[in-house]
């Protein structure tokens, strides 16, 4: 398959290149700056996401596009800059005709009791919150969205470099609401997050809908 992966240079980007292109698709990978990406089933492309137009030219021809998109959490704008890139993404892939659309958001939105979302409890970090709420936001805009199949994964609570458990290929699925381990914890690795992202681009089981997993 043809994949354009949207951000291929950050945290979760890479690991989900490196699945992809590991699986032998063919993967163009678009950042603001690719100059050091070189591998095999790779392509990489230097792109302002906010250019409609170019980028669309970029997605052109691909079956899937996955937005590993992230404004940076010290960006002091990051809430207006999340969503403005993000709609500019989304649009691109229209313009781009791609039926498929992945995301990758946040997990802030995901329920952690009835009708009360992890980014309204007190106890959330407040460094995130920023961005937790605008990837709640863009997901609220996304659901309008009828011309893409376009599907909206929210991550574990805990997914994060410090997490070594490395690609086990093991995971299981939610939808709205976290997934828990045995001991009450929802943590999956970056390698297997881009391992669920992979199978979900083969297989695909979610259309126009959020879903999440966690060890």
């Amino acid at each position: 398959m043809k994949i354009a992966v949207i951000g291929t240079t950050g945290f979760v980007g890479t690991s989900i290149t490196n699945e992809l292109t590991n699986r032998n698709h063919s993967v163009t990978g678009i950042a603001r700056n690719v100059n050091t990406l070189e591998k095999p089933n790779l392509t990489s492309v230097s792109a302002d996401i906010t250019d409609v137009n170019k980028l669309a030219e970029n997605l052109k021809g691909n079956d899937t596009v996955i937005s590993a998109f992230n404004a940076g959490w010290t960006n002091p704008n990051l809430y207006d800059d999340f969503l403005t890139g993000s709609k500019a993404i989304q649009e691109a892939v229209k313009l781009a005709g791609v039926k498929r659309y992945i995301v990758i958001g946040g997990a802030g939105s995901l329920y952690v009791s009835e009708g009360v979302q992890a980014v309204d409890t007190p106890d959330f970090p407040k460094e995130f919150y920023a961005g937790a709420s605008a990837a709640r936001d863009y997901l609220n805009f996304l659901k309008t969205e009828n011309n893409v199949d376009w599907v909206f994964f929210s991550p574990a609570f805990e997914m994060h470099p410090g997490i070594t458990t490395g690609r086990t290929g093991k995971y299981r699925l939610g939808n709205d609401t976290p997934v828990f381990d045995e001991n009450n914890r929802s943590i999956l690795s970056v390698e297997d997050l881009a391992v669920v992202i992979a199978d979900e681009v083969e297989n695909p089981k979610h259309h126009k809908t959020r879903f999440t997993a966690a060890y």
